[in-house]
């Protein structure tokens, strides 16, 4: 697991919480189990009897080489999930030294760059906005050993804090609503529910009990909803 969070970089100075979001997002990650054995039908469901689900690491961004974690050796892991929180753009992540195209990043990682991922589920969990637009809401009612070719982009699951061209919202104390659902809904339905379905219930958390309070003209009462980009091709649980 690879855990990216940028406090700090040259195109903004409006980031407080993000070091809030990432210690929640590591006392989860220590908290789900390292030995999985999965009992559903592998046809279905991601292989996770793997030695470990995997590692986490949280590195500088700075200093981050873009190729080293995917030129790795993930043979004996059952996954990769990739964290990143900083500012953003549509399509594109900031760091201190830059900026970089979320597609170029997620690219190294596809079948055809790192064999040892192949037919096995990369997460990126992506908190940055991706565009300037505000959600003002609006009222409501109430396997086989079989050999198959699979396409190079298959098995990605991409969870944006925010939907295309809208702002990303975080709490100066408490740190992003999105980071603070994800942990939330993974900790209560993490040993149930499969991912998509966790998901959902992240979106509905992050749509219905946050709204924005702001002194500062148009950005009061606003509201936020994730985005989830699904080209996973079984369903994923992390029960042990």
């Amino acid at each position: 697991m690879l855990l990216i969070c940028q406090q700090s970089h040259h195109f903004s100075s409006f980031f407080r919480g993000s070091s809030i979001a990432s210690y929640d997002y590591v006392e989860l990650c220590a908290s789900l189990p390292i030995y999985i054995t999965v009992t559903l039908c592998s046809l279905y469901v991601y292989r996770l009897d793997y030695p470990s689900i995997g590692q986490c690491i949280i590195i500088n961004n700075k200093n981050f080489d873009r190729g080293t974690v995917s030129k790795e050796d993930h043979s004996c892991a059952a996954s990769f999930v990739c964290v990143l929180l900083s500012h953003g753009d549509e399509g594109v992540f900031f760091g201190t030294d830059g900026s970089v195209e979320l597609k170029y990043l997620t690219s190294l990682f596809r079948g055809d760059r790192c064999r040892s991922l192949v037919g096995k589920p990369k997460l990126f969990f992506i908190q940055a906005c991706r565009g300037t637009d505000l959600d003002a809401g609006i009222e409501t009612d109430s396997a086989d050993d079989e050999t198959t070719r699979i396409p190079v982009e298959a098995d990605f699951l991409y969870a944006y804090s925010t939907a295309p061209g809208y702002y990303s919202w975080r709490n100066t104390m408490t740190g992003s609503w999105f980071m603070q659902s994800l942990c939330d809904m993974v900790t209560k339905y993490g040993k149930e529910l499969e991912l998509l379905h966790i998901m959902t219930r992240v979106n509905h958390k992050v749509a219905v009990e946050f709204e924005s309070i702001s002194n500062a003209p148009g950005f009061n009462a606003k509201k936020q909803i994730p985005c989830i980009v699904s080209m996973l091709t079984k369903e994923m649980y992390f029960t042990p």
